[in-house]
């Protein structure tokens, strides 16, 4: 079988669950016989660190312990998105001139691309902190629209639970989907999923009085939720191309026409009282 060696970066005020999600991902290689993969758990000193929960973990390894590891993980960070100490920037930096592939899960991008690993690349993280750090590193192009994205030894994901979807996705990419289904029957969760974190966005409606189509568009169908609003009716009503129309939908939505009317989101206008 192959085997892996994983480092995975632990801090005073981590949660329990980004920890977790990549010691329960790559741990299950090994407990389904796929590969000998192992996990471990190293801070920028060997003791122990409190999560956020008030957890003590101790016999976390000092940074040492990923002088030797083929996968460097970065679960999260703290949602201040402070500067990595130079420690674990120094220690990120190594790995990836040794060949060592990074995960940042999360807020775990921030001290990836301030190691400066993602210079000039895509790279996704949690949508709340996307401002600040296009502010912090206008040279990285971040993407709302993917769960992960993967240059090979460089690996970010999106908010929360998209890390067991980064996770999976590497045990796809090194062993193949046969493996990676076998993990995600075992754990019960999706081998793969579509799309991205921009349906989770708040796209809050405007108040009243706009000139946007979509926006007015929104407003009117929220008048009408118990009628047939199908895509070429609700681009008639907007007075858009279907092409135009779903495209304008996604970029003010942050989600299809289809996913809105399902589950629209608060009023914040009275409802259109005709039909035009």
């Amino acid at each position: 079988m192959t085997g892996m060696r994983v480092a995975i970066y632990a801090f005073d005020g981590v949660t329990m669950f980004h920890l977790a999600v990549p010691q329960m991902v790559f741990d299950e290689v090994t407990r389904q016989n796929l590969a000998e993969w192992k996990t471990v758990l190293f801070s920028d000193q060997e003791g122990e660190i409190r999560t956020a929960e008030g957890y003590r973990l101790g016999e976390v390894k000092g940074p040492e312990a990923s002088d030797d590891a083929d996968v460097v993980v970065v679960p999260s960070w703290f949602d201040d998105g402070r500067p990595p100490n130079d420690a674990l920037g120094r220690t990120l930096q190594e790995a990836h001139r040794r060949g060592v592939t990074i995960l940042g899960l999360c807020l775990g991008a921030i001290p990836v691309a301030d190691a400066g690993l993602l210079a000039g690349r895509r790279a996704v993280t949690h949508w709340q902190a996307f401002d600040s750090l296009a502010k912090r590193h206008p040279d990285v192009s971040l993407d709302k629209s993917v769960l992960y994205i993967d240059h090979g030894d460089v690996l970010t994901s999106a908010g929360t639970a998209s890390a067991l979807d980064a996770c999976l996705h590497v045990v796809r990419a090194r062993l193949g989907a046969d493996a990676a289904n076998r993990v995600a029957r075992s754990l019960v969760i999706a081998p793969h999923r579509e799309g991205g974190q921009a349906q989770y966005v708040e796209h809050p409606v405007p108040s009243c009085s706009t000139d946007d189509p979509i926006t007015r568009l929104l407003e009117w169908a929220l008048g009408h939720l118990g009628q047939p609003l199908g895509i070429d009716r609700l681009a008639a009503q907007a007075h858009l191309s279907r092409r135009t129309f779903i495209r304008a939908f996604r970029s003010t939505t942050g989600t299809t026409p289809a996913a809105w009317i399902r589950s629209p989101p608060p009023r914040r206008c009275p409802p259109a009282t005709r039909d035009h």
